[in-house]
């Protein structure tokens, strides 16, 4: 039976540069940062209060995972902003939309409340896009 997942892939363009975002503007923290060989990096990244999610920051790069010209077509999907989706959840999201948007995070849509809460979409420094909310409050 499965129980859990652990690790999960955002696939980046460059492994330096997305360290920086996931770092240094969302806050995540650094989980493994190891060689894997000539030109290989394994960066997994958490946020700070999942430290048992690790976040891949998976370089497109033509090797064993992409053939002939599949990394140059998923790089273009990614930057593009066609692959990349997933969902992060904060407990205040005003402020931190006005924190993201201070360090030069990249939002598509403010705050705006929905049924299921409110929600704001980001772009990570790859294409990757991304919802921020805040559940409603269950009273």
């Amino acid at each position: 039976m499965i129980t859990r997942m652990n690790h999960v892939s955002i696939f980046v363009l460059d492994q330096d540069s997305a360290y920086d975002f996931y770092v240094n503007k969302l806050g995540f923290k650094v989980h493994t940062d190891a060689s894997m060989g000539p030109d290989m990096r394994w960066l997994t990244v958490c946020p700070p209060e999942q430290p048992d999610l690790e976040i891949s920051l998976m370089s497109i790069q033509e090797g064993m995972m992409f053939k002939g010209d599949a990394a140059a077509q998923m790089r273009t999907m990614v930057s593009e902003g066609t692959f990349g989706f997933g969902v992060f959840e904060c407990n205040d999201l005003m402020a931190t939309y006005e924190e993201l948007k201070a360090k030069g995070v990249e939002f598509k849509k403010p705050p705006t409340k929905e049924f299921y809460g409110y929600e704001a979409l980001f772009k990570d420094d790859s294409g990757n896009w991304f919802s921020l909310g805040q559940k409603k409050d269950k009273k």
